[in-house]
């Protein structure tokens, strides 16, 4: 472990060291007061928070490529309607809700079947905290393109060849890797 913090630039940490007001046997920086374990947990943060930027990047992408190809389903019931009718075509989920919909008990009703029939049917699904950035990039301020609800959109393959998008690829992998986690409905941050 000692390689490992020296390859980080902290080649003063030293395992067993006194820290003013820490007990013996505590590793710690010498100079900095802090523990390993805790640096290195915020170097997992920092890393977590590169990955969900990421991701978001790549949702942005994948919403944009979606909708030209015009593989792209919005809303709660129109959504449940593409599940129930043909969801071998759909390959990938994102549930918004703002801070205010949370308390909307039919709406979390409807996120918690969709959530079950994705799982059930390895439809890669995440979730989004902010309505009105989802709107900005659907093009919801376009009337004659303007979805109107977001709470839901399916991303459908647009024919019977798969899809190949670098962007759900990504986003793929990102599902995949907080499963592992058990986050099975990660959050994500779109870009600004």
């Amino acid at each position: 472990m000692g390689s490992r913090w020296a390859g980080a630039g902290l080649r003063r940490c030293v395992s067993g060291a006194r820290a003013p007001g820490r007990g013996a046997g505590v590793g710690v920086c010498s100079g900095l007061g802090t523990p390993p374990r805790l640096l290195a947990g915020a170097a997992h943060r920092a890393g977590s928070v590169r990955r969900m930027q990421g991701a978001g990047k790549a949702l942005h992408e994948l919403l944009l490529s979606a909708q030209r190809q015009g593989c792209l389903t919005a809303g709660v019931y129109e959504s449940a309607k593409v599940l129930n009718v043909d969801p071998d075509n759909v390959t990938f989920c994102v549930l918004a809700a703002d801070a205010e919909d949370e308390g909307d008990i039919a709406l979390q009703i409807h996120f918690t079947l969709i959530q079950a029939f994705c799982c059930e049917n390895d439809i890669d699904i995440v979730r989004v905290g902010d309505v009105q950035r989802l709107a900005a990039i659907v093009g919801a301020g376009d009337e004659a393109a303007a979805p109107g609800d977001l709470h839901c959109i399916l991303i459908s393959n647009p024919n019977e060849d798969a899809w190949k998008d670098p962007a759900l690829e990504k986003l793929s992998v990102f599902c995949e890797e907080s499963r592992r986690v058990n986050d099975w409905v990660p959050s994500i941050t779109l870009p600004e």
